[in-house]
């Protein structure tokens, strides 16, 4: 049988370098979408042809049955979720519904388009699923680094409603013997990432002050740790996650820390400004729950997986700042503009 994937989330980030990853492979990809005509990914470009988009709302259980038996995928990638946590402390019950109690109405689909009805009963015919978890869900850390055996404490309504959707995936692999597996992963970007993040309005910013389009950026909490990887080599793991023999949730990161200082450093010295003329800390965009460090342990997926991220944290911020200096200049400029107003940066 020829590999079936059907992806949530398949305009964002993840789902962009996920199904290109999985065409490269040989797969058919589907991709759920809430409706559009014409979709398009995070970096304004439409849908590669070949994907094949299917209609879906991670709100509605029907629409969700009904993708999984129109696409009949071998491997479901659930990455769809209200992602930008800050946006989760002003619409808490949103990100309850789309990140936690989406990932429930996804595995119920699967489960109900297979026909699993008691419990413990597998069949070769069900999809394998991937749940997009989070480091988010360790908040405030009780040991460092985190591995698979770390409490979750989450400081977010996000990590609460992913650590829901977690749980759930766990649930479901017990109960009804499906191959579904969570990937931990820490904080990965690109330079297709959501100009609201803050790795990509710093590589904005920096672009921005370089060309002389602004000067000052301003930001939160510059002591926050994060283990910073590219989105590329996650997507790797995701889709090496799905080919074990037996499902595992394994944490995916790259086991070093960084400050969103040294994220600013940098971003700046790249293009060789010094970041202490251009930014400033604001009170205002301080978290209500600050994740203060995140830092993976990553030796089971070595061991397990033989996974290891191959782009540093230098190589990760100097891609970006060059992609964002493309997208501010030239032909390119009305669309950096755009994203500079996304960002507020403008």
């Amino acid at each position: 049988m020829s590999r079936r994937a059907l992806i949530t989330g398949i305009t964002g980030q993840d789902g962009t370098y996920l199904a290109r990853h999985l065409m490269e492979s040989g797969y058919e990809v589907f991709g759920m979408v809430r409706g559009q005509g014409r979709p398009y990914t995070r970096d304004g470009s439409p849908l590669h042809p070949d994907i094949r988009v299917v209609s879906g709302d991670l709100l509605d259980q029907t629409s969700l049955i009904a993708a999984v038996e129109q696409s009949s995928p071998t491997e479901v990638y659930n990455l769809g979720a209200l992602s930008f946590v800050p946006v989760s402390w002003k619409q808490p019950t949103v990100a309850a519904e789309v990140t936690g109690k989406g990932v429930l109405r996804m595995l119920e689909a699967i489960r109900s388009a297979a026909g699993l009805s008691s419990s413990r009963t597998t069949s070769s015919g069900v999809p394998r699923f991937y749940q997009a978890s989070t480091s988010e869900m360790f908040g405030k850390v009780r040991e460092t680094p985190q591995s698979e055996a770390t409490p979750f404490h989450p400081r977010s309504p996000y990590g609460v409603a992913k650590t829901f959707g977690h749980y759930m995936v766990q649930n479901y692999r017990e109960s009804y013997g499906m191959f579904a597996v969570s990937g931990i992963l820490f904080n990965h970007e690109s330079p297709i990432r959501g100009p609201e993040f803050v790795t990509r309005k710093v590589s904005l910013a920096a672009a921005a002050v370089k060309l002389g389009l602004m000067d000052k950026l301003r930001l939160g909490n510059l002591d926050a740790e994060r283990d910073w990887g590219f989105a590329g080599d996650y997507v790797r793991g995701m889709a090496m996650m799905l080919a074990q023999d037996d499902p595992e949730d394994l944490v995916l990161g790259t086991g070093i820390t960084h400050q969103v200082r040294d994220l600013v450093e940098f971003a700046f010295a790249h293009v060789g400004l010094d970041w202490r003329d251009h930014v400033e800390v604001d009170p205002r965009l301080l978290r209500p729950a600050e994740v203060e460090l995140l830092c993976a342990d990553l030796s089971r997926a070595r061991q397990k997986l033989g996974w290891k991220p191959e782009v540093s944290f230098e190589e990760l911020v100097a891609m970006m700042v060059d992609s964002d200096l493309r997208l501010l200049t030239g032909s390119e400029n009305a669309a950096g503009e755009a994203v500079l107003e996304q960002a507020g940066l403008w």
